[in-house]
C-alpha cells in the first residue's frame, strides 16, 4: 500500500490514467496537472496546478511516457495549458523525490543530475520493452493490412533489428504465414533467427535483399533504410519504421521514388493505451515498492 505516500503526475495521454487509478487504489494521495479536461477523475485524486509548493510535497512525480522536451515542456492531452518546467521547479524538488518517465532527453537528464534527483527512465527496462513489444508489433500488423493490397500471409517481410521488439514482430509474422527475414548486426541474433526458422542476413548486406521485398519493418534508430535501399525496393513495397524519431529511414527519398515509408513511433500508446498504461502502471508501482523495501521513500 502507497498510505501516507504523495505522488504528483505532470501531463501525458490515456496512458497515464491507467497509471493515475492504480497509484489511487493502493492508497497514494495522488495530484495530477494538466488534467482539467478529463471527463471523470479517477476517485481520491486532486486535480492541481503546477507550482514550487507542490512540487516541494511530492514524494513521486510521474512524467508522460516522452518526459519533456529540450525547453521543458511537457505533453498535455486534457488540458489547454501548457506544463512547462522550469529551473525552479526543480530546485524545490526533495532531494530524494523519485521521478518516473517513459525515456528522458537531455533537458531531464541534465536537470534531475544537477539537483542530485533520482530519474527512472522506464523504457530501458527489459520486461517493459518486452512487454510493450506487443502492442507495438500488432500496430505495425495493422499498418501493414491498412496500407498494402496483399494478404501478410505468404509476403516477403524485412525486420530490421531482432531486440524486443523486431524479435516479437518477426514471431507475430510468422505466425501469419509470412517469408520472414531478419536484419541482424550480431551473431547471436543470427544463431535465434536461424533456430526459430527464419532468414536472417547481416544488415551491411541489406542491399542484397532489397529487390523482393513487400514489407520492411524497422526497428534501427539510426540510418538503415538509405537512399540507396529504396532504390532497389519494388515500388509497391512499404516501409514501417518503428524505431524513435526521426527513425532510420530516408523519408525524402522514399516519397520521391514513390515508396510509401510511414513512421510510426509510440505505437503502444496509439493502439492500446489501457494496455500500455497498465504496463507502465504496474513497472511503477513495482518500482516505488523496491524504493519502500530500500528505505529510500518514507
Amino acid at each position: 500500500m502507497f498510505t501516507g505516500l504523495t505522488i504528483v503526475f505532470l501531463g501525458g495521454d490515456a496512458r497515464q490514467i491507467e497509471v493515475i487509478r492504480k497509484c489511487a487504489e493502493l492508497d497514494a494521495n495522488v495530484r495530477i496537472v494538466g488534467f482539467d479536461q478529463l471527463e471523470e477523475p479517477p476517485g481520491g485524486v486532486t486535480l492541481e496546478t503546477l507550482t514550487t509548493g507542490l512540487l516541494a510535497s511530492a514524494d513521486v512525480i510521474v512524467l508522460p511516457v516522452v518526459g519533456s522536451d529540450e525547453k521543458g515542456s511537457v505533453p498535455v492531452h486534457f488540458s489547454k495549458d501548457p506544463i512547462i518546467l522550469l529551473e525552479e521547479h526543480f530546485a524545490a524538488m526533495p532531494k530524494d523525490v523519485m521521478i518516473y518517465t517513459g525515456m528522458a532527453k537531455e533537458f531531464l537528464r541534465r536537470h534531475t543530475a544537477k539537483y542530485g534527483l533520482q530519474l527512472f527512465e522506464l523504457l530501458d527496462r527489459d520486461d517493459v520493452a518486452i512487454y510493450n513489444s506487443i502492442p507495438t508489433a500488432e500496430g505495425a500488423l495493422m499498418m501493414a493490412i491498412q496500407n498494402t493490397d496483399i494478404t501478410i500471409h505468404g509476403s516477403n517481410c524485412v525486420v530490421l533489428g531482432l531486440g524486443r521488439t523486431g524479435f516479437t514482430l518477426a514471431r507475430n509474422l510468422q505466425s501469419l504465414g509470412a517469408v520472414v527475414k531478419t536484419g541482424v548486426r550480431r551473431h547471436d541474433h543470427f544463431a535465434r533467427a536461424v533456430e526459430m526458422g527464419w532468414k536472417p542476413f547481416m544488415t551491411t548486406d541489406l542491399a542484397d535483399q532489397a529487390s523482393d521485398i513487400d514489407l520492411i519493418f524497422n526497428t534501427i534508430p539510426t540510418m538503415i533504410v538509405t537512399a540507396q535501399i529504396i532504390a532497389q525496393m519494388p515500388r509497391q513495397a512499404v516501409i514501417i519504421d518503428l524505431a524513435s524519431a526521426p527513425g532510420g529511414t530516408d523519408f525524402r527519398y522514399a516519397e520521391k521514388r514513390g515508396v510509401k515509408a510511414l513512421l510510426a513511433p509510440g505505437l503502444p500508446g496509439i493502439v492500446a493505451p489501457k494496455t500500455a498504461g497498465i504496463i507502465m502502471a504496474n513497472c511503477i508501482c513495482q518500482s516505488i515498492m523496491e524504493q519502500k523495501i530500500r528505505g529510500d521513500v518514507q
